[in-house]
């Protein structure tokens, strides 16, 4: 893939709709059940309101927040979601490189207990901003294992599990993998397409 399509630069710090870590996470929230498109205007209002600052953030009620935000849909849910995020950010003085030294297990289990934030969420949270590279179960990566052959578990932590033990990348390289099976994904959309594209005829044994 990498070869065929090349480096793929994505949401890091310092990308359009991605100029600090803490922009990535609010955006991973936000995009939950709806389309980047609905995001970008809430992403402006929260630059505006708030500069992307955890503290600017704590300083907002849900009814201050839920109008900055509506255009992401499921906007009480999602707000609930940031305001646990930043008290969550609060807890170590909104300094991130703390978070980034501690065990990526423990980790994302923090993560994971805050409101809002599931599997896919938690991970892309670990890997594009804290520095823990893992393998991503998203829509694309289960459509492209499953045109690849190969029989994937239903659940995430399942599917994650089982790809783990054989996926030894380290964190750019999970970037990079994650980065290339989306926007393949997002190219090739069929059983159809699939066939006609340069991974066709490949099949994959996990």
């Amino acid at each position: 893939m990498a070869q065929e399509m090349g480096p793929q630069p994505w949401l890091r710090p310092g990308t359009p709709w991605a100029e600090t870590p803490v922009e990535i996470m609010l955006g991973a929230i936000l995009v939950q059940n709806t389309n980047w498109r609905n995001v970008e205007p809430s992403l402006i209002n929260l630059k505006r309101e708030t500069g992307f600052d955890p503290a600017r953030l704590r300083q907002l009620s849900l009814d201050d927040l839920l109008p900055l935000i509506q255009t992401s849909g499921f906007y009480h849910r999602k707000g609930a979601a940031i305001l646990a995020l930043a008290e969550f950010l609060g807890t170590v003085d909104d300094d991130l490189d703390v978070l980034k030294h501690q065990d990526g297990v423990s980790l994302r289990r923090d993560l994971l207990s805050i409101t809002g934030i599931g599997n896919e969420t938690a991970d892309y949270i670990l890997m594009y901003t804290l520095d823990h590279g893992t393998f991503m179960v998203d829509t694309y990566a289960r459509r492209l294992f499953t045109w690849l052959g190969a029989t994937m578990p239903k659940t995430y932590p399942a599917f994650q599990k089982k790809v783990l033990p054989q996926f030894p990348l380290g964190l750019s390289d999970c970037q990079e993998f994650h980065a290339l099976i989306d926007e393949f994904g997002k190219q090739v959309k069929s059983a159809a397409d699939f066939d006609r594209s340069f991974l066709a005829g490949r099949k994959l044994t996990v």
